[in-house]
């Protein structure tokens, strides 16, 4: 493979397979140093805080401070390149390393790059994209050697991302006052968790109890298979998907690199939990920081919502059962 690396790094070290150059960050204000994930601004008595995190949290791996950050894209058709822009432009990485089978292009992509940077301005974490993205965030945590939190998925954050959308648009709202989540095996058999759908705190399962079910009077089960169709249709109308995944990774890198600590459902070692004893990844909510995946949500599901979940894990087994390392 060809590698055109150091795109957003050194000022004063140009070259081709190894290019450097300096990159001023654009946006607002200076990048905001990394958050303190324990420390807590509302006092409460210990004993209850403590009570209330073991219960919604499940620690999936120890956080240890991290220093500078490089991002790797892999593979620079379109998908890759809008990732790469998308994390330009947020102001992402300390460096930013193109890889691609083809020499030609990634040079010229990183050339391209380069001479943008002025305007635009990590650990060692693998975040997969390519599809099937669960069977393939589980293939590259067998071949890197990785701890499991330091190996992730892009899984359904983009999934949840239309979910809510979807959900706005036909509530008349802003998606981002639409909570709700789409979990288990990225694609056709993702899970909608309609249990956990709110609006400003209202459970919409409160107003109607069938909620996304066979007997709803309201057909909101429409709004997954929206969801599940909008990737078919894109590419049906454009050739491929390709902005939407990469601002959704770039709003993935941004949790890890600066440490927000956000909730994202992206694909995930879920072995354990909701009655999965097989080995592999799925996407449920988790704890997204510096050191990758620092804890599971433990999210409350139906009966149903937890038979989908084993489903999916059921049938990524029937395929991975067969690989050998």
């Amino acid at each position: 493979m060809s590698r055109a690396a150091g795109v957003l790094r050194d000022a004063g070290r140009v070259g081709t397979a190894s290019a450097r150059c300096s990159s001023p960050r654009v946006g607002p204000g200076p990048r905001p140093p990394a958050c303190a994930p324990r420390r807590d601004p509302w006092p409460s008595s210990p004993a209850s805080r403590m009570s209330i995190q073991s219960e919604l949290f499940k620690t999936f791996a120890r956080e240890e401070a991290m220093r500078r950050s490089k991002i790797s894209i892999i593979g620079t058709g379109s998908v890759g390149m809008a990732c790469a822009i998308s994390i330009l432009l947020k102001g992402l990485g300390d460096e930013l390393a193109l890889v691609d089978a083809n020499d030609q292009l990634v040079q010229g992509e990183t050339m391209d790059l380069q001479h943008g940077s002025p305007f635009a301005r990590m650990p060692s974490i693998v975040l997969v994209v390519s599809n099937p993205v669960d069977i393939l965030t589980y293939v590259a945590w067998k071949l890197s050697d990785l701890a499991p939190n330091r190996v992730l998925g892009s899984g359904c954050n983009l999934d949840t991302a239309r979910f809510r959308v979807l959900l706005g648009q036909r509530l008349g709202v802003h998606s981002e006052s639409c909570h709700g989540w789409v979990l288990g095996e990225h694609g056709d058999s993702s899970v909608p968790v309609w249990s956990g759908v709110t609006v400003a705190g209202v459970p919409l399962r409160s107003l109607n109890k069938h909620l996304g079910a066979k007997g709803d009077p309201e057909a909101w089960g429409r709004v997954h298979q929206g969801v599940v169709a909008s990737a078919y249709q894109i590419i049906r109308m454009k050739g491929y998907t390709s902005w939407a995944i990469g601002l959704s990774i770039a709003d993935l890198a941004e949790s890890i690199l600066r440490n927000l600590r956000r909730v994202h459902p992206i694909s995930t070692r879920v072995k354990g939990l909701y009655g999965i004893s097989k080995d592999v990844f799925l996407s449920i909510p988790c704890v997204l920081g510096e050191n990758g995946v620092a804890e599971h949500v433990r999210v409350p599901l139906s009966a149903d919502e937890e038979a989908g979940l084993q489903k999916s894990a059921d049938a990524l087994w029937g395929i991975q059962k067969d690989l050998q390392f």
